[in-house]
Order: structure tokens, then C-alpha cells, then sequence
């Protein structure tokens, strides 16, 4: 079987984990692309892959099946309209923009071009998170009545000169680490009726927030910060609980109902995420089944919701 073609757009840590993942199954990385030439070489050199100090060149030139792009998400909407207008099939880092009005302008390039676009969003493609919202949609839990999700990790701790603090990346805790709890709570119950959202501004980012998404009968509240680490999930029903103790990168998830425990046991990947992904587009899909436009959209709307009640807005956006 001959090995599914990756054109890997950015060569930093994300890359770089990703490769290491998709290398133990069917894909290889041949080509790759980065503003820093002389990482992607060292990064592409490893995997015997083409470098290229051109992105239009490699789109042109360069031998692949699909395009990933793992570079900041404020150049996410420049590499994948690009892509798309080249007829290319696109998987992008998530979140895919920096707003809904940014997935929007991807969606549009994907339809106009009928090629395959999709958000790499890894939780959604996990057995762990899949056998979830099974529960919840079997009514195992009864009726739901709160949900509880904290994610944190000690972001405040990183170099000044990380783009997760610098407002000019669009940094801060909402868009890196909010679109998992945000995207978590979408696939689970759809879209909110209410959202609010209060939080923490320091030096143009967003370093804190708890974030309450308002359905019928319940909320789910989410707290989310750059300040420490902290990460679980809870799900409270009339007959009972479900615990996803890492949710995000879901390798157990426990139920108690009815006076019963049940574990479900699974893993969270990025071969997994680039294989089904790699399925689709070879099944000639443009949309994925897995997560269609209309989530990514959502999702981002929300987060966008959010900013608005902060008062965030980055750098670039001032006109």
C-alpha cells in the first residue's frame, strides 16, 4: 500500500509531534514549507521530504495528496485559501482562524474550489471522546444538569516571546486553550442559547476566563486559564456522572449510573485524526463527516462571542 503524501506547512513543535505520530502508520511527510528555511530543511532532511523556500512553489511543484498546515493560527487563513485555491485538500491546525468571519473565507475557498477542508482538532476523531457523547446521547446519564470543565496549563510561565503571550499571534488562553472545552461542550449539545463570558486582559491578551454556555436545563461552565494546570471533565445527570479526567487527549472515560461503574478506555492520537482524514479525501469527500464546516463555524462563533464580552481584540484587527 503505498503511503498517503503529506505537504507540511510549518516545521515548529506541533510539526514536529504530529510527524512522529503519522510516521508509524500509512503517511509520509514529502514535501514541506516554512517562513524559516533552514528549519524546515533540518525538519524535512530527517524524513527525506523536499524543502521549499516558496509556499506557491510547493504547491505547484511539490509531490503530495493533501496539505497540513501547522503554523501560527493568524497565518492559517493566508496558507489555506491559498491551498484551497490551488485545488488542494487542506487539514489546519486548530482553531483554522482567528474568527468565525476567517473559517468563513476558508469554507467559501473549500466550496468555490471542491476541495476537501477540515479542522485538525484530534479530540473529535478519539475513541474516548466519541464513546462520550454515545453516553450522553443514549440518555445514560437520564437527564443532563451541569457540566464542569477545567483546562489550564502554566502558559504565564513560557518566554515573553512565545506566541501564545503575544497579542500580535493572537495569543492568550481563549483561542489555544478555550476552542477544546468550547468545542468539547459543541459536540456534546449543539449550539448554546445563552453564552457569557468574564475573564482576565493583561498586556493584550486574554490570561483567564470562565466561560458559561447556557442550554435547556443546564450549564456548562468553563474555566480556563494560562496560570496553572489543571484539566477534567464532568458530566452530572439525574441517574448519574461521567469523568474524563485529560479530555482534551482523552484516555479514559468513567460512568457511574444506576448504580453501576463503567470504564472505557481508549486513546487520543494525531495518527488517528490523519488517517480518517486521509480516508475521506481519498472517499472523495470535500467536507468531513467527522467535523462538518457547520462545528468549526460554530465553535468559532462562540469564541468570538466571547471575545466581544472581554473587550479582546488583537493588534492586527484594529482598522
Amino acid at each position: 500500500m503505498e503511503k498517503f503524501r503529506w505537504l507540511y506547512v510549518g516545521s515548529g513543535n506541533i510539526a514536529k509531534s504530529t510527524a512522529r505520530s503519522i510516521e508509524k502508520g500509512d503517511h509520509r511527510i514529502s514535501a514541506v514549507y516554512s517562513r524559516n528555511y533552514e528549519k524546515a530543511k533540518a525538519f524535512a532532511d530527517k524524513r527525506g521530504a523536499k524543502v521549499y523556500r516558496d509556499f506557491n512553489a510547493a504547491l505547484s511543484d511539490g509531490e503530495f495528496d493533501a496539505v497540513y498546515i501547522a503554523t501560527p493560527h493568524t497565518s492559517h487563513l493566508e496558507y489555506s485559501v491559498k491551498a484551497l485555491n490551488a485545488g488542494k485538500p487542506v487539514l489546519c491546525e486548530k482553531p483554522v482562524g482567528v474568527s468565525a468571519e476567517e473559517a468563513q473565507l476558508m469554507i467559501k475557498a473549500a466550496k468555490d474550489n471542491n476541495a476537501y477542508f477540515c479542522e485538525a482538532m484530534w479530540t473529535w476523531f478519539s475513541d474516548v471522546a466519541l464513546t462520550v457523547k454515545k453516553w450522553v446521547a443514549e440518555k445514560r446519564l437520564g437527564e443532563i444538569k451541569s457540566v464542569h470543565i477545567d483546562y489550564s496549563f502554566p502558559g504565564l510561565l513560557m518566554s515573553k516571546k512565545s506566541r501564545v503571550l503575544m497579542p500580535e499571534t493572537a495569543g492568550g488562553a481563549l483561542l489555544d486553550v478555550g476552542i477544546y472545552p468550547v468545542t468539547y461542550c459543541y459536540n456534546l449539545f449543539g449550539y448554546p442559547e445563552k453564552i457569557s463570558c468574564s475573564g482576565t486582559l493583561k498586556n493584550g491578551i486574554d490570561i483567564a476566563e470562565k466561560v458559561i454556555l447556557s442550554y435547556d436545563g443546564f450549564d456548562c461552565t468553563l474555566d480556563i486559564s494560562l496560570t496553572k494546570l489543571k484539566e477534567g471533565c464532568t458530566i452530572k445527570g439525574t441517574k448519574g456522572e461521567i469523568n474524563i479526567p485529560m479530555f482534551h487527549m482523552g484516555y479514559l472515560a468513567e460512568l457511574k449510573a444506576d448504580g453501576k461503574k463503567e470504564k472505557f478506555r481508549g486513546k487520543t492520537d494525531y495518527l488517528t485524526e490523519f488517517t480518517a482524514v486521509a480516508s475521506e479525501i481519498k472517499d472523495g469527500l470535500t467536507e468531513s463527516e467527522i467535523i462538518p464546516y457547520s462545528s468549526t463555524l460554530n465553535c468559532l462563533k462562540i469564541l468570538d462571542e466571547c471575545r466581544s464580552q472581554l473587550g479582546l481584540i488583537y493588534p492586527f484587527e484594529n482598522k
